[in-house]
């Protein structure tokens, strides 16, 4: 249903278009009438008008003026002209004005009836672009077609507010579509409303006629009476909107530059309300941020496991962040940074954990306050540490297991600790590290002393095996160097142990 608004001096021809219009099978309701352009104009500022039609010639302001004026409160106004033949100078300049069409008196009921044709069709066309437009911001389950009886003024005849939950404050259970329109309808009392659910946690979009404004100095000044309104009710938000016009842009576009502005600007404590239209007001501080050495410093600890420094650390800088009322994209981005760092060190290890502490990471917003905050983030970080730990002795012992296989399948080759890095995907010093601790001794010697050992099976299996051959076969550079290495691990020169096995088997 489309609000139409006649303006007209002569209250018989003014009526007799009423009568007209309300003959005609076209989804309108004549919503107001006036007799001069000033009493159209006030009732243009409270009532929200889709299609003007207006007489040329009457007396306080004239329908040029009243055209000038109603496009700068609405641009997307539909006017009909009504003149007579002799005002045709003032049809031109109305032309000018982006007038949708003109009907010369006396106004013929098939002349009106196709010239709102047009006009509906192009109203509908632009409804449409603006429904569609809607549904891209708001959530899929929110319901965008106008009931029966209901009015749907053009979007860029309204205000967008846009309304998000402060994090660390309780009230998550009335962060619902219902109760929030119910309290925003309330504030605006008798100027038309609409809340959507959008498609971010704990936010909302609202749209409302500008009349609304008309008793604030500022869109600040409405929006701050609005969250002082919702804090009554126990709900505290970060309430951004500005007034849109036909020339704001895409709305979809508008919105997301409405919603990163709101997500710049997020203090830590305390709502707040922002003129997402006036970037003058919005300027921002730097307070609390991090520089790059004390980023490192952080990195530095979580990669030398160093916990309990950490958590001393962590405790200092929360409690600076409170004292600064540090903005909310630092506090993201820290968490961020401490979820790539402990991300990195569990996939160095082959576990997949980036994912789980991602999610768990998101959960922290919604803590009831800012000490449940801290001391969530607090253990989370220590469960991290442990986590790290636990991986880092279950998969060293798991990779000690793969190379120890590994070698002994290898043990006739010539193996270096290279060799192994690169069929384990890890590095060399990684191998060492992993071999001394499962055996107390180094790769060198770890290798050296499975060769020998296999040395001595062979000498005891195959008594016949000359020791140049034993010494070959397992890959040692001559015979000499086997000997000295092979006495080094036994105590014994291959000869004498060759002996000494014979002397163990004819005693038995």
């Amino acid at each position: 249903m489309y609000n139409v608004m006649i303006v007209e001096d002569s209250k018989p021809i003014l009526r007799n278009i009423k009568m007209l219009l309300e003959t005609l099978s076209f989804p309108i309701r004549v919503a107001a009438t006036a007799t001069n352009g000033e009493e159209a104009l006030a009732a243009l500022k409270q009532e929200p008008i889709d299609l003007l039609l207006t007489d040329i010639r009457m007396p306080k302001m004239d329908g040029l003026s009243l055209i000038e004026q109603a496009k700068i409160a609405n641009p997307d106004l539909k006017v009909i002209l009504i003149s007579g033949y002799s005002d045709f100078e003032y049809t031109r300049k109305a032309l000018n004005l982006q007038v949708f069409d003109y009907l010369l008196k006396p106004v013929e009921r098939e002349a009106l009836e196709e010239v709102m044709s047009r006009v509906i069709d192009q109203l509908d066309q632009q409804m449409s672009k603006e429904l569609l437009d809607l549904q891209e911001i708001i959530h899929p389950q929110c319901e965008t077609t106008p009931k029966q009886g209901e009015e749907f003024p053009p979007l860029f005849s309204q205000m967008m507010i846009i309304m998000s939950k402060q994090p660390f404050t309780a009230g998550h259970e009335r962060w619902v579509q219902v109760e929030l329109e119910g309290l925003v309808q309330d504030f605006f009392a008798f100027h038309p409303c609409r809340v959507y659910t959008s498609q971010t946690s704990y936010q909302f979009i609202a749209f409302v006629n500008k009349s609304a404004l008309e008793v604030y100095s500022s869109v600040h000044e409405c929006l701050e009476s609005m969250r002082r309104h919702l804090v009554a009710h126990d709900i505290d938000a970060i309430i951004g909107g500005q007034l849109l016009y036909a020339e704001s842009g895409n709305l979809p576009e508008l919105y997301h530059r409405m919603s990163s502005i709101l997500s710049e600007q997020q203090r830590l404590k305390q709502g707040i309300v922002l003129d997402t239209g006036n970037p003058v007001s919005m300027a921002r501080s730097e307070t609390g941020c991090l520089d790059p050495v004390q980023e490192s410093a952080f990195v530095q600890m979580i990669q030398a496991r160093q916990k309990e420094r950490f958590a001393f650390k962590l405790s200092e800088l929360l409690n600076r962040w409170a004292e600064e009322n540090v903005h909310m994209t630092e506090v993201e981005r820290f968490i961020g940074l401490i979820v790539d760092t402990f991300a990195h060190l569990y996939e160095e290890q082959g576990s997949g954990m980036r994912l789980g502490l991602e999610l768990r990471s998101r959960q922290f917003a919604q803590a009831q306050s800012y000490a449940d905050f801290c001391r969530e983030l607090a253990e989370w970080t220590g469960q991290c540490f442990d986590m790290l730990q636990s991986h880092v002795r279950k998969s060293k012992a798991i990779l000690f297991e793969q190379i120890d296989d590994y070698v002994k399948l290898n043990k006739y080759s010539q193996l270096s600790i290279n060799d192994i890095a690169m069929k384990f995907h890890v590095s060399p010093s990684y191998v060492s590290r992993v071999i001394k601790n499962a055996t107390q001794i180094t790769f060198v010697q770890y290798y050296t002393r499975l060769r020998i050992q296999e040395a001595c099976r062979l000498m005891e299996s195959q008594p016949d095996m000359k020791f140049k051959e034993v010494s070959d076969l397992l890959s040692f550079s001559d015979q000499h160097y086997f000997s000295k290495v092979f006495k080094e691990y036994t105590g014994l020169s291959p000869t004498d142990y060759k002996q000494q096995m014979s002397g163990i088997k004819t005693q038995s």
